[in-house]
């Protein structure tokens, strides 16, 4: 097959990664890619949002299937305008990719479909959200309704803090983003991510993981992309993941289809495990970032194929995914300033000592200049390690980072330490 992979970051490499691993692929291609995406594919240059440059691609390059890494394209509807014109596409529509792309047509959904999810109210203007705000007590969260690249959440500690989060939405600061928002209650417990696979009808566990979206040590200050990451995630036991199935992904799938929108891709539950049971916090409409980099060095069994197989619809008809039981941790090296503005064109050295021993470097926020790897991007490397037990590869993957020599960068040190604590 021939692949097109959109997409330029940590995830997209780990997936470039997998499927140029497949027997079914022929020649993969990606755009606009970075350059550890470039060890396994051909860089092609197709402009960012365009619909129509994409499909002249596949049109000359008898694409087989586009694989669509990011949320924004799927948000704005490409992958609908692929199959328009018959090409397989790995990723939802723009109708059911709402379910990342607006958290207020979420919510709704749950309240349709007796999904447990936190108590939310939906606004417009400030003057209307602010009133409420004493129906919600403390902390609370806001959340900006659209596309922040994970960053348009605020959990108030106070009610300045509150009415602080609600004018800066308003006024721009996450753009676009931040026209409507949402209050919710803040739920109290563990964060987990959960994993399915979807082909409009079957549904399929497809792992899980946690993350820490905090940038500093402890889960502490402000919130990310995600600062590592590590699957499996112990607290997700069968029974807890049977539950998630029954409770919060079945009814989704089944409300889109019965909507006339079905699911088709990957869909990753954010979830918050309470005492009262798992609670839905948000969905994402693509594999996660740094999720998607540790459930791949897991994953035993062509990527492509099950790709291909939920494109076309026949999900059902192949057995389910396999895991490796080791564990597989990765930390993320990031640029001085991140979350903030992150300094660029710093110089990376060492990649190839700290794989030596058995780490994988999944390349996000990097370019190449002069035959020489800078920083370009927040979120700059994603030191990867797999181990017969979690502190195995957390040991591995700190290894590898020692290596490093990558002077703006910096990392947090107790990625894991939660399950460590438990183990």
């Amino acid at each position: 097959m021939n692949v097109l992979l959109l997409g330029s970051g940590g995830r997209e490499h780990a997936l470039a990664w997998r499927i140029a691993q497949s027997p079914r692929l022929t020649k993969l291609f990606a755009s606009p890619g970075n350059p550890g995406i470039a060890e396994h594919a051909e860089i092609v240059e197709i402009k960012d949002g365009d619909h129509r440059g994409t499909i002249d691609f596949c049109l000359k390059n008898s694409i087989e299937l586009v694989v669509i890494g990011p949320e924004a394209p799927l948000v704005d509807g490409l992958a609908d305008n692929l199959r328009t014109m018959g090409f397989a596409v790995f990723g939802p529509d723009k109708d059911a990719a709402q379910l990342e792309g607006s958290k207020g047509f979420t919510k709704d959904l749950c309240a349709e479909a007796g999904i447990p999810t936190a108590r939310y109210a939906r606004f417009t203007s400030a003057e209307a959200a602010l009133p409420a705000l004493k129906e919600f007590g403390l902390p609370v969260v806001i959340k900006a309704d659209g596309l922040a690249a994970g960053k348009g959440v605020v959990i108030a500690e106070t009610r300045q803090d509150a009415e602080a989060a609600i004018a800066g939405m308003f006024d721009g600061d996450f753009g676009k983003a931040g026209a409507e928002i949402v209050i919710e209650e803040f739920l109290s417990g563990e964060e987990a991510s959960f994993f399915a696979l979807v082909d409009g009808e079957t549904v399929v566990p497809f792992g899980t993981a946690q993350d820490h979206k905090r940038v500093g040590e402890g889960d502490t200050g402000l919130n990310t992309g995600g600062m590592g990451a590590y699957s499996p995630a112990p607290i997700l036991d069968e029974a807890m993941v049977d539950r998630v199935m029954r409770e919060i992904v079945k009814p989704t799938v089944e409300t889109l289809a019965r909507r006339g929108t079905p699911y088709s891709g990957i869909l990753f539950a954010g979830l918050m495990l309470t005492e009262a049971g798992p609670q839905l916090i948000e969905y994402n409409v693509r594999f996660g970032d740094p999720e998607c980099q540790v459930l791949m060095m897991r994953l035993e069994d062509d990527l492509l194929a099950l790709m291909a197989a939920i494109a076309d619809g026949r999900l059902s008809e192949v057995p389910p995914p396999r895991f490796a039981d080791d564990s597989v941790i990765t930390v993320v090296m990031a640029a001085k300033g991140y979350p903030g503005t992150p300094e660029k064109g710093c110089r990376i050295d060492g990649i190839e000592a700290a794989q030596a021993d058995g780490a994988k470097i999944f390349q996000a926020g990097t370019e190449e200049q002069d035959g020489a790897l800078l920083a370009s991007g927040g979120r700059v490397l994603n030191v990867t390690a797999r181990g017969g037990t979690l502190r195995k590869a957390r040991d591995t993957a700190y290894a590898a980072l020692d290596k490093i020599d990558f002077a703006d960068g910096f990392y947090r040190s107790d990625i894991g330490w939660r399950e460590l604590e438990r183990s």
